[in-house]
């Protein structure tokens, strides 16, 4: 099993790879459109993903619960989904957020500024000045979102595996390019790794799921690291009830046979609901 993360520039042919990749490959493409569907059918509002797809959030939206409900919904659609198996996932920051894992590659996708200007123009048939105004804020949206969710620069190339340049190259030439990447860089030993840390990954967010929202725990910055079927849990709580409501929580959950705690008490931690 592979994993193949794009990031892309807006108007650097990132949909339209992704679909070339997909069909050349035979994996499932998980595309904006998809993952917001996904997203909507947890409870993830329209006006909610509008204010943090792929953007920095506002002020007040980033001290919001709101913010949390959307990374935690955005990493259970990817665990969910990569845990099924080969797919490319375009955009929503799934490079970093699988950073580290076998089997995964990172590729980033740009162009040329005037390129990607022109190709605005024609795809929305608007003028230059138009144009260069939506590449520039997408450009600012897409740096905010990665460093604020994630920390990281979007632009690094170092944070990658491979940047294409898509400004002259077919999208059929690109996704080769990307599949011959694919195979001397993903050993078969990965792709077992990969399915692997992928189960992993997706138990964890169940555990976080199940203490958080459906046992409605209190642990702030809850997390839950798997490693086979043991679930470390880190995080921060008021009480020393909380810790061990979430230790009980974890333990229900189908597939985890040992619960180690790490959260730490702090009296009178809050957050803005």
């Amino acid at each position: 099993m592979a994993i193949i993360c794009i990031a892309r520039q807006f108007a650097a042919l990132g949909d339209e790879i992704v679909m070339e990749l997909a069909a050349l490959l035979g994996y499932r493409a998980l595309n904006k459109e998809f993952v917001e569907q996904r997203m909507s059918d947890m409870g993830i509002s329209a006006e909610a993903r509008a204010k943090y797809d792929e953007r920095k959030p506002g002020f007040w939206a980033s001290l919001s619960q709101e913010r949390d409900d959307y990374l935690h919904c955005l990493k259970t659609v990817l665990y969910e989904e990569a845990s099924k198996g080969n797919c490319i996932i375009a955009g929503r920051g799934a490079f970093t957020v699988f950073s580290g894992v076998p089997g995964v590659l990172g590729i980033r996708l740009v162009a040329p500024f005037d390129i990607r200007v022109k190709r605005v123009m024609t795809h929305f048939h608007c003028d230059q000045k138009r144009a260069e105004s939506l590449v520039k804020q997408s450009d600012h949206d897409r740096k905010g979102f990665h460093g604020y969710f994630f920390n990281l620069d979007w632009e690094d190339p170092s944070n990658y595996d491979l940047t294409i340049n898509t400004g002259k190259a077919s999208t059929s030439a690109i996704a080769k390019t990307i599949q011959r990447f694919k195979e001397a860089m993903v050993s078969e030993a990965d792709e077992a790794a990969c399915v692997t840390r992928m189960a992993e990954l997706a138990l964890g967010q169940e555990v976080v799921t199940h203490i958080a929202y459906v046992a409605k725990i209190p642990v702030h910055f809850l997390e839950a690291d798997v490693h086979g079927a043991c679930v470390t849990l880190h995080g921060v709580a008021n009480t020393q009830g909380a810790i061990d409501g979430a230790v009980l929580a974890a333990k229900s959950v189908p597939g985890v046979s040992e619960v180690k705690n790490s959260i730490q008490v702090v009296q009178e931690f809050a957050v803005m609901p």
